[in-house]
């Protein structure tokens, strides 16, 4: 009694909305989840029924034109038989040589005949195999008779003609891997041979009469055969050989043995039960009496499982249909209650537009009136976010740069007090005033006011000094060109942005050349509202393997030390302006390297 009353007040403090779809739900849905449940497991039975039923029927009407083709065949056989010229040839033993047969008018008659037999959609071809020397018959070679036939030694070698020469059968439909590649180049891939004799100088000699067509035919009353997607209909002779198949692939994983399908025939209704490669299949036969052959229909039970399963989708889909449309009824039932609710919609939608305004206070404070409140609060909140967002990610973009300008490399302050204190060691005064205010004019340069901007011309001079300081290390070892456009001098671009490009180029380029000297280019030019600056030194340059890994932060130099300065140069100008601008480094291993430095043209401001 107490789950029924928390029940019926938890269903009472229920929103109307929820109200009307839960019972719409439950008087669409149990009904219809109950029925396909009961249906659903005698479903696969009664497809798998139907199916089997569909085929052996199918199967019922295949099998008479497969007989049908198989008897046209033998009668077209039966029919060169009967020719005179077949008939004085094979039957009339004779002394005489053949040659005085070709000049009769059975000769022309046998031509014709094989001409019309040959140009049918059925037979493709018809070669007679007669057992004495080529060279001695002019049989093989008289305009006549020398398309149909042919000396016993094109046949030898052929898997049917060992069969005739192991069993003495009379007669033989032959599949393609019976047939020498002769015989399926020219003149079919299926035949029906049959061995006959024939008298010659008194003596009893062997001949074969081939007459070929094509599988296709078979094939296509296969294909015909199939009841599902995923099933396989062949044809299999009593030496276990497919005769044709609507699929060579999946009739050798369903192959059945000729000996249990004949045993099976009687005994099962026409089909049995097998477990092939961990597969269930079914399989039905039907019997082409003429050459004993049998026509086998398996059908595997994936595709049957999921004929099973598409009915339910069906059955699924058209329940969906219901439910819409009992949705759709329920919707216009509660119009009158749910007009203020498309209202605010209509305005929450608006802010996808990025428009946030507020509705009109409610006059009415259910749920719908509980709905619009929160939705003010909602807007003045995200107004609120929006701007501290924004505010958020201008500190957070600013807050990346001065890090990221705050990692240049310390080591070169380190190394020049080192040179430093080594001339005041060796008493070389002048070269350490000098030194001193080249260091200290790079540092004011470096530190000179708070902005985070020089101009290119002080750029230039900063570098210039680094390059100084460098050459009072390495006696004078580095040359340093500069060729930057006077117009060009005024314009703006981040401090320290050419310094550890230039340092890189020393170090990890000039320095690691054999003598240790070299030459750093410096040039720049417009191009439409850009600058472009171009760095290029005859140092040792940077492998192909390692090209790619100067920008990404994550690459060595070749001499061990990182080049997370180029890289936090390369970002700092990607965050000031943007992903199209930046460095573009290229480099041949041997003949130096080349870097383009590209930020758009701006003038800087007082």
């Amino acid at each position: 009694m107490k789950f029924l009353q928390r029940l019926r007040l938890a269903y009472g403090d229920m929103k109307l909305s929820s109200k009307f779809t839960l019972v719409l739900m439950i008087t669409a849905t149990i009904p219809v989840i109950m029925m396909a449940g009961f249906f659903y497991g005698r479903l696969y039975d009664m497809v798998v029924s139907y199916t089997i039923q569909q085929e052996q029927d199918t199967s019922a009407q295949t099998a008479p034109y497969v007989e049908e083709i198989v008897q046209k065949v033998i009668d077209a056989h039966d029919g060169i038989e009967e020719q005179k010229f077949f008939q004085t040839l094979f039957h009339q033993p004779v002394n005489s040589p053949f040659q005085m047969f070709l000049e009769t008018d059975s000769a022309k008659d046998f031509q014709e005949y094989a001409k019309d037999l040959v140009s049918s959609d059925l037979i493709t071809g018809l070669q007679i195999y007669m057992d004495f020397p080529p060279q001695s018959v002019r049989l093989f070679t008289d305009d006549l008779t020398k398309d149909y036939f042919s000396p016993m030694s094109k046949a030898r070698g052929t898997y049917w003609y060992g069969i005739f020469q192991g069993t003495q059968q009379g007669s033989l439909f032959c599949p393609e891997f019976y047939l020498g590649e002769r015989e399926k180049e020219n003149y079919g891939d299926m035949a029906y041979i049959t061995s006959t004799t024939f008298y010659y100088q008194e003596q009893a000699r062997q001949a074969y009469i081939a007459l070929y067509t094509s599988s296709s035919h078979l094939r296509n009353m296969l294909k015909d055969n199939l009841p599902i997607d995923g099933s396989v209909s062949y044809i299999i002779n009593e030496r276990n050989a497919v005769v044709a198949s609507s699929d060579e692939s999946l009739s050798g994983i369903y192959l059945l043995n000729y000996e249990t399908i004949e045993d099976s025939f009687m005994s099962s209704n026409n089909f049995i039960e097998r477990d092939i490669l961990d597969t269930k299949v079914y399989a039905g036969f039907y019997n082409i009496k003429q050459p004993g052959w049998f026509m086998v229909t398996v059908l595997p039970s994936g595709p049957l499982i999921a004929q099973s399963n598409g009915i339910m989708v069906q059955y699924v889909l058209m329940y969906l249909g219901f439910l819409i449309c009992a949705l759709f009824l329920a919707h216009f039932m509660a119009r009158s209650i749910t007009n203020r609710i498309s209202s605010v919609i209509h305005q929450m939608s608006k802010v996808r537009k990025g428009t946030l305004s507020p509705m009109a206070s409610p006059v009415y404070h259910d749920e719908i009136g509980d709905l619009i409140d929160t939705y003010n609060y909602m807007t003045r909140k995200m107004d609120q976010l929006m701007e501290e967002q924004a505010k958020s990610a201008e500190e957070l973009r600013i807050a990346e740069f001065h890090s990221l300008q705050a990692q240049i490399n310390p080591h070169f302050l380190y190394n020049t007090m080192d040179m430093i204190n080594w001339l005041a060691q060796q008493g070389r005064t002048d070269e350490v005033s000098n030194a001193v205010q080249s260091l200290s004019r790079f540092y004011k340069l470096t530190l000179s006011r708070k902005q985070s901007m020089s101009t290119i011309a002080k750029e230039t001079e900063h570098v210039s000094i680094y390059l100084l300081i460098q050459n009072m290390r390495y006696h004078d070892s580095i040359s340093f060109i500069s060729d930057i456009p006077d117009e060009l001098l005024e314009y703006s671009i981040p401090k320290l942005t050419l310094q550890p490009i230039i340092e890189n180029s020393v170090l990890h380029g000039i320095l690691e050349t054999d003598d240790k000297s070299g030459t750093i280019v410096l040039t720049g030019w417009m191009e439409g509202n850009d600058i472009v600056l171009l760095i290029s030194d005859d140092g040792v340059g940077i492998t192909p393997e390692k090209l790619p890994t100067i920008l990404s932060g994550s690459g060595n130099s070749t001499s061990g030390g990182t080049n997370i300065a180029i890289y936090n140069t390369h970002r700092r100008l990607q965050i000031l302006y943007g992903p199209d601008y930046g460095l573009t480094y290229s480099s041949e291993p041997g003949r130096g390297t080349e870097v383009e430095i590209r930020i758009p043209a701006k003038k800087e401001t007082a």
